[in-house]
Protein backbone atom coordinates (compact mmCIF):
# COMPACT_ATOMS: atom_id res chain seq x y z
CA UNK A 1 0.00 0.00 0.00
CA UNK A 2 1.62 3.68 -1.14
CA UNK A 3 1.47 5.95 1.87
CA UNK A 4 1.33 9.99 1.91
CA UNK A 5 4.96 9.74 2.51
CA UNK A 6 5.79 7.20 -0.01
CA UNK A 7 3.90 9.55 -2.63
CA UNK A 8 5.94 12.56 -1.07
CA UNK A 9 8.93 10.76 -1.64
CA UNK A 10 8.69 9.49 -4.83
CA UNK A 11 7.08 13.30 -5.89
CA UNK A 12 9.86 14.72 -4.78
CA UNK A 13 12.42 12.49 -6.45
CA UNK A 14 11.30 12.74 -9.53
CA UNK A 15 11.14 16.94 -9.33
CA UNK A 16 14.51 17.27 -8.29
CA UNK A 17 15.27 14.37 -11.21
CA UNK A 18 13.60 16.89 -13.66
CA UNK A 19 15.55 19.83 -12.17
CA UNK A 20 19.26 17.88 -11.90
CA UNK A 21 20.34 17.27 -15.55
CA UNK A 22 20.56 14.32 -18.05
CA UNK A 23 22.70 12.15 -15.27
CA UNK A 24 19.81 12.24 -12.46
CA UNK A 25 17.48 12.00 -15.46
CA UNK A 26 18.23 8.47 -15.75
CA UNK A 27 16.67 6.94 -13.42
CA UNK A 28 13.97 9.29 -11.02
CA UNK A 29 13.91 6.81 -8.16
CA UNK A 30 14.99 6.08 -5.03
CA UNK A 31 18.06 4.29 -6.28
CA UNK A 32 19.80 6.63 -7.75
CA UNK A 33 23.18 7.86 -6.79
CA UNK A 34 21.88 10.82 -5.47
CA UNK A 35 18.91 9.71 -3.66
CA UNK A 36 20.93 6.62 -2.03
CA UNK A 37 21.25 6.37 1.33
CA UNK A 38 24.86 6.01 1.09
CA UNK A 39 25.31 9.07 -0.67
CA UNK A 40 23.38 10.75 1.40
CA UNK A 41 25.81 9.04 4.11
CA UNK A 42 29.23 10.39 1.91
CA UNK A 43 27.87 14.11 1.36
CA UNK A 44 26.41 16.48 3.27
CA UNK A 45 23.57 18.55 2.13
CA UNK A 46 20.84 20.27 4.03
CA UNK A 47 18.71 23.29 3.44
CA UNK A 48 18.18 26.32 5.72
CA UNK A 49 14.62 26.08 6.75
CA UNK A 50 14.78 30.37 6.41
CA UNK A 51 14.10 29.13 2.89
CA UNK A 52 10.66 28.54 3.88
CA UNK A 53 9.99 31.58 5.96
CA UNK A 54 7.43 33.07 4.17
CA UNK A 55 5.53 29.93 4.64
CA UNK A 56 6.53 30.66 8.57
CA UNK A 57 5.41 34.30 8.49
CA UNK A 58 1.64 33.08 6.77
CA UNK A 59 1.43 30.00 9.98
CA UNK A 60 2.36 27.41 6.71
CA UNK A 61 4.61 25.64 8.37
CA UNK A 62 6.34 24.72 11.64
CA UNK A 63 9.30 23.23 12.88
CA UNK A 64 7.72 19.84 12.68
CA UNK A 65 6.45 20.33 9.09
CA UNK A 66 9.96 21.26 8.15
CA UNK A 67 11.08 17.80 9.55
CA UNK A 68 8.68 16.46 7.44
CA UNK A 69 9.64 18.41 4.47
CA UNK A 70 13.20 17.72 4.46
CA UNK A 71 12.68 14.14 5.03
CA UNK A 72 10.09 13.12 2.57
CA UNK A 73 9.90 15.57 0.29
CA UNK A 74 13.96 16.25 -0.21
CA UNK A 75 15.19 12.97 1.11
CA UNK A 76 17.61 14.52 3.50
CA UNK A 77 19.11 13.41 6.82
CA UNK A 78 19.32 17.01 8.46
CA UNK A 79 17.64 19.54 9.08
CA UNK A 80 19.06 22.83 8.90
CA UNK A 81 17.05 25.38 11.38
CA UNK A 82 16.66 28.95 11.55
CA UNK A 83 15.40 30.78 14.75
CA UNK A 84 12.13 31.19 13.25
CA UNK A 85 10.96 27.99 13.61
CA UNK A 86 11.99 27.50 17.24
CA UNK A 87 9.00 27.84 19.61
CA UNK A 88 8.11 31.75 20.63
CA UNK A 89 10.93 33.37 18.10
CA UNK A 90 8.61 36.61 17.53
CA UNK A 91 8.74 37.26 21.37
CA UNK A 92 12.74 36.81 21.67
CA UNK A 93 13.27 38.37 18.12
CA UNK A 94 10.99 41.23 17.95
CA UNK A 95 11.54 42.25 21.90
CA UNK A 96 13.99 40.45 23.21
CA UNK A 97 12.32 38.59 26.06
CA UNK A 98 13.99 35.56 27.70
CA UNK A 99 11.76 33.04 26.74
CA UNK A 100 13.36 29.52 28.34
CA UNK A 101 12.69 26.59 25.60
CA UNK A 102 10.05 23.80 27.80
CA UNK A 103 11.49 20.57 28.58
CA UNK A 104 8.33 19.17 27.28
CA UNK A 105 8.70 21.33 23.56
CA UNK A 106 12.29 19.69 23.37
CA UNK A 107 11.64 15.95 23.88
CA UNK A 108 8.90 16.24 20.98
CA UNK A 109 11.29 17.79 18.58
CA UNK A 110 13.87 15.22 19.98
CA UNK A 111 11.19 12.41 19.10
CA UNK A 112 10.34 13.64 15.72
CA UNK A 113 13.45 14.12 14.66
CA UNK A 114 14.99 10.49 15.88
CA UNK A 115 11.62 9.10 14.08
CA UNK A 116 12.90 10.67 11.01
CA UNK A 117 16.53 9.70 11.70
CA UNK A 118 17.65 13.59 11.25
CA UNK A 119 19.90 15.45 12.75
CA UNK A 120 20.36 19.40 13.14
CA UNK A 121 23.89 20.56 11.35
CA UNK A 122 23.24 23.71 12.70
CA UNK A 123 21.16 26.66 14.19
CA UNK A 124 21.05 29.93 12.79
CA UNK A 125 19.67 31.61 15.92
CA UNK A 126 18.66 35.36 14.64
CA UNK A 127 17.64 37.82 17.91
CA UNK A 128 20.57 36.43 20.37
CA UNK A 129 23.35 38.50 18.99
CA UNK A 130 26.11 38.97 21.41
CA UNK A 131 25.85 42.93 21.68
CA UNK A 132 23.37 45.89 21.02
CA UNK A 133 23.12 49.00 21.99
CA UNK A 134 21.34 48.46 24.43
CA UNK A 135 22.85 47.23 27.82
CA UNK A 136 19.42 45.45 29.06
CA UNK A 137 18.70 44.12 26.06
CA UNK A 138 22.09 42.86 25.17
CA UNK A 139 21.60 41.12 29.07
CA UNK A 140 18.30 39.84 27.66
CA UNK A 141 19.97 38.02 24.32
CA UNK A 142 22.72 36.84 26.21
CA UNK A 143 20.09 34.87 28.38
CA UNK A 144 18.61 33.87 25.38
CA UNK A 145 21.65 32.89 23.43
CA UNK A 146 22.48 30.66 26.57
CA UNK A 147 18.91 28.83 26.08
CA UNK A 148 19.89 28.23 22.46
CA UNK A 149 22.91 26.47 23.88
CA UNK A 150 21.37 24.03 26.21
CA UNK A 151 18.80 23.51 23.72
CA UNK A 152 21.94 22.52 20.94
CA UNK A 153 23.18 20.22 23.99
CA UNK A 154 20.13 18.29 24.03
CA UNK A 155 19.35 18.13 20.54
CA UNK A 156 22.79 17.00 19.24
CA UNK A 157 23.15 20.01 17.25
CA UNK A 158 26.52 20.52 15.07
CA UNK A 159 26.48 24.88 15.37
CA UNK A 160 24.76 27.54 16.72
CA UNK A 161 25.45 30.81 14.87
CA UNK A 162 25.00 33.84 16.94
CA UNK A 163 25.43 37.08 15.04
CA UNK A 164 27.99 39.61 16.41
CA UNK A 165 26.26 42.76 16.68
CA UNK A 166 25.59 45.44 17.78
CA UNK A 167 23.41 46.18 14.76
CA UNK A 168 23.02 45.94 10.85
CA UNK A 169 23.93 49.76 10.64
CA UNK A 170 25.99 51.41 13.11
CA UNK A 171 25.80 55.20 13.51
CA UNK A 172 27.83 57.93 12.11
CA UNK A 173 28.46 55.40 9.42
CA UNK A 174 31.32 53.42 10.60
CA UNK A 175 31.76 50.02 9.57
CA UNK A 176 34.18 48.14 12.55
CA UNK A 177 33.73 47.81 16.37
CA UNK A 178 34.79 50.07 18.58
CA UNK A 179 37.59 48.46 20.81
CA UNK A 180 35.30 47.93 23.77
CA UNK A 181 32.44 46.30 21.31
CA UNK A 182 34.95 43.79 19.88
CA UNK A 183 36.81 43.07 23.52
CA UNK A 184 32.77 42.43 24.85
CA UNK A 185 32.00 40.38 21.83
CA UNK A 186 35.62 38.05 22.20
CA UNK A 187 34.77 37.53 26.07
CA UNK A 188 31.54 36.28 25.25
CA UNK A 189 32.51 34.10 22.10
CA UNK A 190 34.74 32.58 24.27
CA UNK A 191 32.11 31.48 26.76
CA UNK A 192 29.85 30.18 24.54
CA UNK A 193 32.50 28.15 22.62
CA UNK A 194 34.18 26.74 26.01
CA UNK A 195 29.88 25.25 26.43
CA UNK A 196 29.91 24.28 23.17
CA UNK A 197 33.50 22.30 23.23
CA UNK A 198 32.50 20.67 26.75
CA UNK A 199 29.28 19.84 25.39
CA UNK A 200 30.27 18.25 22.07
CA UNK A 201 29.25 20.70 19.19
CA UNK A 202 30.69 24.56 18.33
CA UNK A 203 29.30 28.07 18.02
CA UNK A 204 30.40 31.08 15.72
CA UNK A 205 29.58 33.93 13.98
CA UNK A 206 28.91 34.65 10.13
CA UNK A 207 29.63 37.44 7.07
CA UNK A 208 26.01 38.67 8.10
CA UNK A 209 25.35 41.28 10.71
CA UNK A 210 26.89 44.74 10.80
CA UNK A 211 31.17 44.39 10.69
CA UNK A 212 31.01 40.87 10.68
CA UNK A 213 30.05 41.31 6.84
CA UNK A 214 33.21 42.44 6.27
CA UNK A 215 36.11 39.96 5.61
CA UNK A 216 38.71 41.12 7.10
CA UNK A 217 36.58 41.84 10.53
CA UNK A 218 35.37 38.36 10.72
CA UNK A 219 38.82 37.25 10.00
CA UNK A 220 40.10 39.31 12.86
CA UNK A 221 37.40 37.78 15.25
CA UNK A 222 38.18 34.57 14.45
CA UNK A 223 41.76 34.88 15.23
CA UNK A 224 40.86 36.79 18.75
CA UNK A 225 38.32 34.06 20.08
CA UNK A 226 41.00 31.63 19.40
CA UNK A 227 39.00 28.63 20.55
CA UNK A 228 38.80 25.16 19.47
CA UNK A 229 35.08 25.69 19.94
CA UNK A 230 34.52 28.50 17.94
CA UNK A 231 33.88 27.99 13.90
CA UNK A 232 32.43 30.76 11.39
CA UNK A 233 29.51 30.05 8.76
CA UNK A 234 29.99 31.28 5.47
CA UNK A 235 27.64 33.16 3.68
CA UNK A 236 28.89 32.40 0.29
CA UNK A 237 29.74 35.47 -1.72
CA UNK A 238 28.42 38.10 1.12
CA UNK A 239 31.13 40.83 1.72
CA UNK A 240 29.95 44.04 2.34
CA UNK A 241 31.60 46.92 0.00
CA UNK A 242 33.84 44.06 -1.97
CA UNK A 243 34.42 43.53 -5.63
CA UNK A 244 33.23 40.78 -7.46
CA UNK A 245 36.77 39.46 -7.70
CA UNK A 246 37.64 40.08 -3.76
CA UNK A 247 34.84 38.37 -3.27
CA UNK A 248 36.00 35.18 -4.78
CA UNK A 249 39.15 35.84 -3.37
CA UNK A 250 37.53 35.67 0.22
CA UNK A 251 35.56 33.14 -0.44
CA UNK A 252 38.77 30.80 -0.73
CA UNK A 253 40.17 32.61 2.43
CA UNK A 254 37.15 31.61 4.16
CA UNK A 255 37.08 28.28 3.11
CA UNK A 256 39.98 27.33 5.56
CA UNK A 257 38.46 28.07 8.77
CA UNK A 258 34.30 27.73 7.40
CA UNK A 259 32.87 24.80 9.64
CA UNK A 260 28.87 25.81 7.94
CA UNK A 261 27.81 27.43 4.78
CA UNK A 262 24.79 28.77 3.69
CA UNK A 263 24.95 29.09 -0.36
CA UNK A 264 22.43 31.32 -2.46
CA UNK A 265 20.31 31.31 -5.49
CA UNK A 266 22.91 33.61 -6.69
CA UNK A 267 25.64 31.02 -6.12
CA UNK A 268 23.39 28.57 -7.21
CA UNK A 269 22.91 29.64 -10.56
CA UNK A 270 26.75 30.86 -10.73
CA UNK A 271 29.68 29.69 -9.80
CA UNK A 272 28.62 27.07 -7.48
CA UNK A 273 31.12 24.38 -8.63
CA UNK A 274 33.95 26.49 -8.20
CA UNK A 275 32.82 27.65 -4.53
CA UNK A 276 32.26 24.19 -3.37
CA UNK A 277 35.20 23.06 -5.21
CA UNK A 278 37.10 25.77 -2.65
CA UNK A 279 35.74 24.38 0.22
CA UNK A 280 36.36 20.53 -0.28
CA UNK A 281 40.58 21.47 -1.77
CA UNK A 282 40.11 23.52 1.70
CA UNK A 283 39.30 20.23 3.61
CA UNK A 284 35.73 21.30 4.87
CA UNK A 285 33.91 18.96 6.74
CA UNK A 286 30.57 20.96 7.52
CA UNK A 287 27.35 20.76 5.28
CA UNK A 288 26.77 22.08 2.01
CA UNK A 289 24.02 24.16 3.13
CA UNK A 290 21.35 25.97 0.84
CA UNK A 291 19.54 29.29 1.65
CA UNK A 292 17.18 29.75 -0.97
CA UNK A 293 14.65 32.11 0.22
CA UNK A 294 11.49 32.59 -1.89
CA UNK A 295 10.79 35.70 -3.13
CA UNK A 296 6.76 37.35 -3.87
CA UNK A 297 5.22 34.92 -6.13
CA UNK A 298 7.97 32.12 -6.01
CA UNK A 299 7.61 28.84 -4.77
CA UNK A 300 9.29 27.91 -2.09
CA UNK A 301 9.39 24.47 -2.29
CA UNK A 302 10.20 24.45 -5.92
CA UNK A 303 13.02 26.57 -4.66
CA UNK A 304 14.76 24.54 -2.35
CA UNK A 305 14.07 21.00 -4.49
CA UNK A 306 16.31 23.15 -7.75
CA UNK A 307 19.10 24.21 -5.37
CA UNK A 308 18.85 21.22 -3.84
CA UNK A 309 19.38 19.23 -7.26
CA UNK A 310 22.37 21.84 -8.29
CA UNK A 311 24.47 20.68 -5.36
CA UNK A 312 23.53 16.91 -5.34
CA UNK A 313 24.85 17.37 -9.01
CA UNK A 314 28.04 18.52 -8.29
CA UNK A 315 28.05 15.64 -5.74
CA UNK A 316 27.79 13.03 -8.56
CA UNK A 317 30.29 14.67 -10.23
CA UNK A 318 32.55 14.55 -8.17
CA UNK A 319 32.02 10.68 -7.31
CA UNK A 320 32.71 10.24 -11.04
CA UNK A 321 35.94 11.74 -10.84
CA UNK A 322 36.66 10.09 -7.77
CA UNK A 323 35.77 6.33 -9.39
CA UNK A 324 38.39 7.42 -12.36
CA UNK A 325 41.44 8.18 -10.02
Amino acid sequence: MNTRRDFLKKGSVAAVAAMAGPTILNAADSSIPSESGSFNKKHKLSILSYTFNRLVNRGMQDIFGYFETCKYRYNLDAADLWGGHLKDFKERYDKGTFIPFEDEWIANVKEALDERELCIPNIAADGCHVITFDVERTELQYQNAKEHLRLAKMLGVGFVRFDTGPAWQLPDGRTDWTNEEFDFIVKRYQEYAQYAYDNGFKIGAENHMGPSGVWKNLKKLYDAVDHPGFGVCIHLGSYKGATPEEKDLYDKESAKIAVHTHIPMNIINGPLEEKMNNLRNAGYEGYYNVEVPARSGENPYENAAYALAKVRSVFSKWDLEDAKS
